[in-house]
């Protein structure tokens, strides 16, 4: 069994496009995130050593036990990206991508259109665990294609057959894509029908979920992807749930607004340049939106911030809003861009 599944119930930051870059895995990591995994890479990409694609598996030791997610459907190709990317950067582990529903991956029969193709998934699998062998190779799957073809029971034993280490199951099919509601059920056959262990994932909202789904289906480890997006903390809050059965306190407002705030800078940092690296913040600040008071309100802000001192500004004004003057008054002086000093 993997160390981390030993005595242990991990907690999973989902690798998310465009939103598990190193920042928001470090920052999730700091607030009681177990596992991480890189945003997914493209198996071609790294075959033709496309340097793009290789910023893509940067990582801080900090961030151990972490994984590399590829996707693609050529085995070969595979095999070697995989051998490719631990020479490069050491992973823990690699995961496969068989689940993503977006269409520029499922045209390229990558992600959850093997679900359709098994012969091709288990020749990815079985090529990919036996190139990195003794290094572990997991695996993320969809419940099916859609509502007619669930296979997922069948899809896991196919994978634990070929040597995956473990499973990540997401309770959708490819067709509902992020909508209507993730059926655990299914999750809980996959858990019941293979020894090697399953990790649940889809709608997992706040620590009350996990223990919930956890108790229902025996999973052994829950993957958060969108929660965390509005509530990094969320980890530390399911983590203290399931050891304690107490719901502890959420950050205030004004620990939430550091939060946001360091992740802002860290990401000026990143980028060397503040305007085009808030504005690339933009969404993110709007997924940060759900958890505070006025967010419609801070939306419409966000919408159009480019310094961090705005953002400093919007934080002060909500805040006093809320009526937390002192927490307004405890708030630190915006910095030069040049100047942050936490680490990355």
């Amino acid at each position: 069994m993997l160390p981390w599944f030993q005595n242990s119930f991990p907690l999973y930051l989902a690798p998310m496009a465009g939103v598990s870059d190193k920042i928001f895995r470090q920052l999730c990591k700091e607030h009681g995130a177990d596992m991480l995994t890189t945003e997914f890479v493209s198996a071609e990409g790294i075959f033709r050593r496309n340097e793009r694609t290789r910023e893509y598996l940067d990582f801080d030791q900090i961030e151990r036990p972490i994984g590399v997610q590829l996707f693609g459907a050529n085995a070969e190709h595979m095999a070697e990206a995989a051998k490719q990317v631990v020479d490069w950067v050491r992973p823990d582990f690699i995961d496969l991508n068989f689940g993503c529903p977006v269409n520029k991956v499922v045209c390229k029969n990558g992600g959850s259109a093997l679900l359709k193709d098994c012969p091709t998934l288990a020749n990815v699998a079985s090529a990919v665990v036996h190139a990195i062998a003794p290094l572990p190779t997991t695996a993320k799957i969809r419940i099916g294609w859609d509502a007619d073809s669930v296979n997922a029971v069948r899809v896991a034993k196919i994978l634990a057959e070929a040597g995956i280490a473990a499973l990540t199951v997401h309770g959708r099919t490819r067709a509902q894509g992020y909508s209507g509601a993730a059926d655990w059920n299914v999750i809980g056959e996959v858990a019941a029908g293979i020894s090697i262990p399953v990790i649940g994932n889809g709608d997992l909202g706040s620590a009350n979920d996990v223990a919930k789904r956890r108790a229902e289906t025996g999973i052994a480890g829950a993957m958060i992807g969108r929660a965390a997006m509005s509530a990094p903390w969320i980890f530390r809050e399911t983590k203290a749930y399931l050891a304690t059965g107490e719901i502890v306190d959420p950050p205030t407002l004004s620990e939430r607004w550091k939060l946001i705030l360091r992740h802002c800078e860290l990401t000026v940092r990143e980028w060397g340049a503040e305007e085009p690296a808030i504005r690339s913040m933009r969404a993110r600040l709007m997924a940060y939106s759900k958890s505070m008071p006025e967010a419609k309100r801070l939306r419409e802000k966000f919408a159009h911030v480019s310094t961090v001192g705005e953002i400093q500004a919007i934080a002060e004004e909500n805040i006093l809003q809320s009526g937390s003057v002192g927490e307004a008054a405890s708030f630190p002086p915006p910095r030069e861009a040049n100047s942050f000093a936490y680490s990355a």
